[in-house]
């Protein structure tokens, strides 16, 4: 299993949003860059996330699953853009923000931390148990 995070600015699409959508889940399309998109091709069904809320808040608010994998995009006819699936798993009890992340330095490496603008990025399974514990929530 493989761990990611996935970036989104909360009045496009929140984590209210995407737990609304249940079992079901939901594309998580419109992503235009390289390398968010090659690291979705990459990911495998059952893989986790962080849903990560952008912008002002800046934070670490759930568990996402990976429920399909990487397919064509269907915001666009260009074909070079694809995107996986996603449904929400459960909330984190504690939401940990960029500068929680960036005040531990075991953090210190985490893409997050080096490329904070990347919309969707992996995350080492020591990053994921470490933000698991800050959140108050396990796996």
């Amino acid at each position: 299993m493989a761990y990611w995070l996935f970036k989104s600015e909360p009045s496009t699409w929140s984590w209210d949003d995407q737990v609304a959508k249940g079992e079901i889940g939901e594309e998580w399309d419109g992503v235009r860059n390289y390398q968010a998109r090659n690291f979705m091709r990459q990911m495998s069904v059952g893989d986790l996330g962080f849903f990560y809320h952008s912008q002002k808040e800046r934070a670490v608010v759930g568990i996402v699953e990976v429920i399909a994998e990487a397919h064509p995009d269907s915001t666009t006819e260009d074909e070079r853009w694809e995107c996986v699936d996603i449904k929400a798993v459960k909330s984190v009890k504690t939401s940990i923000t960029l500068d929680d992340i960036k005040a531990d330095e075991r953090l210190s490496e985490m893409v997050l931390v080096r490329n904070s603008r990347l919309s969707v990025q992996p995350v080492t399974a020591q990053e994921w148990q470490i933000i698991c514990e800050m959140a108050g929530v396990s796996d």
